[in-house]
């Protein structure tokens, strides 16, 4: 059998900044990267007499959440999560999915952090961790 589901909670835990917990809004896609390494994909990576030419480079595991439910008045997600990704200290993560699985790793949000006033939701971040993404359970 096979299983996903919605993203119950993703929690962060940074030696400075403190943690806290963001709820994704449901039956929305996330996508888990492990990371590792990765094979470039390139048709002319072959000698003469036809061999593989294998370039294998390391890649970041990451998260790209759904998006986040955003309390501009209280909590203000949108602030926390700029700070965690202002921060050069990265923070530990864990991710838990609807079929009991919990992802986990040590990271931060990078690329753009945007929220949306109308919906109040903080649209899609990725976060990007250390080494690779690890399946806690």
């Amino acid at each position: 059998m096979y299983s996903g589901g919605d993203i119950l909670e993703i929690t962060y835990t940074h030696p400075t900044l403190g943690g806290g917990t963001l709820y994704c809004k449901a039956a929305e896609d996330g996508t888990v990267d492990i990371g590792g390494f990765r094979t470039n994909d390139d048709e002319n990576s072959v000698t003469g007499d036809g061999q593989m030419i294998q370039q294998m480079n390391r890649v970041l595991g990451s998260f790209e959440t759904p998006p986040i439910a955003w309390d501009m008045t209280d909590v203000d997600e949108l602030a926390r999560l700029s700070e965690l990704a202002a921060s050069p200290v990265l923070a530990d993560w864990t991710i838990a999915v609807q079929n009991d699985t919990i992802w986990g790793g040590t990271g931060k949000p990078v690329g753009d952090i945007k929220g949306n006033s109308n919906t109040g939701l903080v649209e899609t971040i990725k976060i990007a961790f250390r080494g690779q993404l690890k399946k806690l359970i």
